[in-house]
């Protein structure tokens, strides 16, 4: 883009467009660097229902670890303390191969309840945390 001066000089002033461009690639930087990276949760997998022609299956040995209100947790219906709980989930999954345990929580309780019910879960070694609803 030029400007004719007046004159005999015949100069022609033109817009330096180098410092837009410079300042133009700074802010493609800028918001290339703070795109928000989408949130990733945990992986699940949802229960399929049964076939209605299926047979019974075999009763199962499953571990459920109901919790309900003012932390009292039962492990298969035996009341149990929070506190025995990491060891005696240890003891039981020590020899066998399935480490699957279902946790069943109130319908009132907070979720970070539940979360450190899972979390000595983990700790005592089990591999997979099925959650139950009513």
């Amino acid at each position: 883009m030029a400007m004719s001066l007046g004159g005999a000089t015949r100069e022609k002033a033109e817009m330096n467009v180098t410092p837009m461009i410079d300042v133009l690639l700074v802010l493609i930087i800028i918001f290339m660097v703070i795109t928000p990276i989408p949130p990733r949760g945990l992986d699940t997998l949802v229960p399929q229902p049964s076939k209605p022609d299926d047979a019974p299956a075999a009763p199962s040995h499953d571990i459920v670890i109901s919790v309900g209100p003012h932390q009292s947790i039962s492990l298969n219906s035996e009341s149990i303390d929070l506190a025995i709980l990491q060891t005696r989930l240890a003891t039981l999954f020590r020899n066998r191969s399935s480490k699957v345990v279902f946790v069943r929580g109130e319908k009132t309780l907070e979720f970070h309840e539940i979360a450190e019910v899972i979390d000595l879960a983990k700790g005592a070694g089990v591999d997979r945390v099925g959650l139950m609803t009513r």
